[in-house]
C-alpha cells in the first residue's frame, strides 16, 4: 500500500466522524496555543529589556561611589570626580568616551508654563556619545562651554513639548532655579524606560554648571561617571582598566575595601534576559502539561477507533492488507490530528500573542512591546504537535495490526 494511499484512508476516516476529531485535538490545540503564547510573549518581554539597555547607550559601563568603612563606621570621604571621568577617557584605551553625572533637581519656567523633568543632569561635551543619542535638533554644549560653566543646557522631546508646545526652542531662554539658561538643543526622542518613565523629559547641562551655580558647590564630586566601551567584545577589557585605573587613583591596597563600584549594563541586560527566558520556559512547561492532555485524548479516541473498525481492518487484511499496513494507516491518522491541531493551536497562539501584546500597549502610557513570532517556535511546535501523535498513537496503531483476521472478520 503506497503512502498517498493510506494518507487518503486515514483522511476519510477522521472525516468521516468530524465532531469527534475536532473533540480529540481540542487539547493539542489549547496545550500549542498556550506554549506559542508563553514564547511569543517571552520573546517581546526580551526583546522590551534588550531595547531599553540599548537605550541607555551604547556598551555602557557605569562607575558608581560607595562607602567605605572604617572601624564600623561608614564614610563617604572619598568620591568619585570629574578628574577621575578624564582619566578614564585618556587612559583606558578600550574606553570610547566617558562622561561625569552631576544630578540636581527643579523646574524649568518658560513663560507662564513650566515643568519639572525627570532627570536634570550636568554632564559634558562627550555624554551624547556614550548614551549613543543624536540630536533632533540645534547642537550640544562644547568643552569651553564645560569649561567656563557657561548656562546653556539641551533639553528632551517631552519638554519641548511642555513648555514651548509648537514653538521652536533653540535660542529660547528658560529659568531654572532663577537663573537664566540658554536652549541650544533638542534631544531625539527615546520613549519611555523598563518602568515607565520618560526618558524624554530631561535637561543636560554642563556638570560644572550644574555644581557651581546650581547647587553652589566648589568640589569637584560627581554623582556617577558614565563609560563606553569601543566595542561589545572589549567590555571585559574595558571594565579592568577603568577597574584598575579607580584603585591606583584612589590609593586602595588589595584587600582594602573599595570607594567606588563599577556596573556593566551588558551584564545586567543578560541577567534580566536570562529571568525572562527562564520564566518564559516554566509557564511554556506549565502550558505543555495540556498537551499531554490531549496526547492521552488522542489515543484513547484511536483505541476506541481500532474497537469500531475491527470488521474494517480484518477485510483489508483479507484481501493482501499486511500488519505494516494497518500500523502505518493508524500511526498516519494519529499524526494527522496531532499536527492539524498543532497548525490551529500554533495560529490561535499567535492570535492571543498579538491581542495581549496590543492590550498591554493600550493600558501602558510609556514603552512598547514589540510583536515577537519566532520561526524556530513554529517549527518545534509543528515537530512538538507530531511527536505527540506519534507516540501516543503508536499503541493504538501496533494493537490494531495485530488483530488475527479471521476474528477481526467474525467481530460484531
Amino acid at each position: 500500500m503506497n503512502s498517498l494511499l493510506i494518507f487518503r484512508i486515514a483522511w476519510r476516516a477522521l472525516a468521516k466522524n468530524k465532531m469527534r476529531a475536532g473533540l480529540t485535538v481540542l487539547g493539542v490545540v489549547i496545550g500549542i496555543a498556550a506554549v506559542t503564547t508563553m514564547v511569543s510573549l517571552g520573546q517581546s518581554a526580551s526583546a522590551l529589556v534588550q531595547s531599553q539597555f540599548e537605550s541607555l547607550g551604547t556598551n555602557v559601563i557605569i562607575v558608581f561611589p560607595e562607602g567605605r568603612r572604617r572601624q564600623g563606621v561608614s564614610s563617604q570621604s572619598v568620591k568619585l570626580s570629574s578628574k577621575d571621568s578624564e582619566a578614564i577617557s585618556k587612559e583606558c584605551p578600550s574606553i570610547l568616551a566617558s562622561s561625569p553625572i552631576v544630578g540636581t533637581a527643579g523646574q524649568v519656567i518658560y513663560g507662564s508654563a513650566n515643568a519639572s523633568p525627570n532627570e536634570m543632569q550636568g554632564v559634558n561635551q562627550d555624554y551624547l556619545i556614550v548614551r549613543n543619542w543624536g540630536l533632533r535638533s540645534g547642537e550640544f554644549f562644547t568643552e569651553q562651554d564645560v569649561t567656563s560653566a557657561n548656562k546653556v543646557c539641551v533639553i528632551g522631546h517631552s519638554m519641548v513639548a511642555k513648555l514651548f508646545q509648537t514653538e521652536d526652542p533653540i535660542g529660547s531662554s528658560v529659568r531654572i532655579k532663577n537663573i537664566p539658561f540658554r536652549v541650544i538643543g533638542v534631544l531625539e526622542k527615546k520613549g519611555a524606560n523598563l518602568v515607565g518613565q520618560d526618558q524624554d523629559s530631561i535637561v543636560l547641562m554642563p556638570f560644572t554648571t550644574v555644581r557651581k551655580r546650581l547647587q553652589g558647590s566648589e568640589f569637584d564630586n560627581v554623582h556617577a561617571i558614565m563609560a563606553s566601551a569601543r566595542s561589545m567584545q572589549l567590555m571585559t577589557q574595558a571594565e579592568s582598566e577603568m577597574d584598575q585605573l579607580l584603585l591606583e587613583r584612589h590609593r586602595i591596597q588589595a584587600g582594602d575595601p573599595r570607594d567606588f563600584k563599577v556596573q556593566n549594563m551588558t551584564e545586567i541586560a543578560n541577567a534580566l534576559g536570562m529571568i525572562t527566558g527562564t520564566l518564559t520556559l516554566m509557564l511554556s512547561s506549565i502550558a505543555g502539561i495540556s498537551l499531554l492532555v490531549g496526547g492521552v485524548g488522542i489515543m484513547n479516541i484511536m483505541l476506541v477507533s481500532v474497537t469500531e473498525r475491527t470488521r474494517e481492518i480484518g477485510i483489508r487484511m483479507a484481501v493482501g492488507a499486511t500488519p505494516g499496513d494497518i500500523l502505518k494507516q493508524f500511526l498516519v491518522e494519529a499524526i494527522m490530528l496531532s499536527c492539524v491541531g498543532g497548525l490551529i493551536g500554533f495560529g490561535l497562539g499567535v492570535a492571543a500573542s498579538v491581542g495581549m501584546v496590543t492590550l498591554i500597549n493600550t493600558l501602558s502610557s510609556g514603552m512598547k512591546w514589540t510583536h515577537q513570532v519566532s520561526l524556530t517556535a513554529a517549527v518545534v511546535a509543528f515537530l512538538f504537535a507530531a511527536a505527540v501523535g506519534v507516540f501516543f498513537g503508536f499503541y493504538p496503531a501496533r494493537r490494531a495490526s495485530q488483530l488475527d483476521p479471521i476474528d477481526a472478520l467474525r467481530y460484531e
